[in-house]
């Protein structure tokens, strides 16, 4: 078995009266939490400032940890079209910030993180926080849950990159003939 690289990912859960992020490192295929918390902007009361404090933390954030890839969670569908529009700003502004960096986005699902962490698409944030937990040894409960659902993001990313790291597949005819001749007539 060949070693994977090393990398390290930026997950966020973005928000906008609470962001969290976490940070792993993807060595050889075995994960490390290098950091998680939460950017907390319930003292801001104005909107266009909490999108300059994402900017300006997840900048600082990319420029702290040099992440090679960010998974987001991308926002889920509700029936206020104010707060999508929102957290779509929200989203938005962490991706500019780390663009800035021509780093990789990738975005998932709310579901999909979950059924990642946990094996179902319903489980509650007590339960993606009480399985990583349980996965990277973490002991004390971060005061905000938005922090393992930025880490959540991260893990997801992971596990998708790695579904798709197998053998490359040859497209080509040539090769398809040269690995089949008992096939061809």
């Amino acid at each position: 078995m060949t070693k994977q690289p090393s990398r390290i990912i930026l997950g966020i859960d973005p928000g906008t009266t609470i962001m969290g992020y976490g940070i792993i490192d993807a060595s050889h295929s075995q994960l490390k939490v290098i950091s998680l918390g939460v950017i907390d902007l319930r003292k801001l009361k104005d909107h266009y400032m909490k999108l300059s404090h994402i900017y300006d933390r997840t900048k600082m954030l990319v420029e702290q940890y040099l992440p090679d890839e960010v998974a987001l969670e991308a926002p889920f569908y509700g029936k206020n079209v104010q707060s999508m529009l929102k957290l779509g700003r929200a989203q938005g502004v962490a991706m500019a910030a780390a663009l800035r960096f021509k780093i990789p986005i990738y975005e998932y699902a709310p579901l999909k993180v979950k059924l990642s962490i946990t094996g179902s698409g319903s489980a509650s944030k007590e339960q993606v926080s009480g399985m990583l937990m349980k996965m990277f040894n973490i002991e004390t409960v971060p005061s905000f849950l938005d922090a393992t659902d930025g880490l959540a993001v991260a893990v997801c990313h992971y596990y998708q990159s790695m579904s798709f790291a197998g053998p490359k597949k040859s497209g080509s005819w040539g090769d398809f003939v040269n690995k089949n001749k008992d096939r061809i007539l």
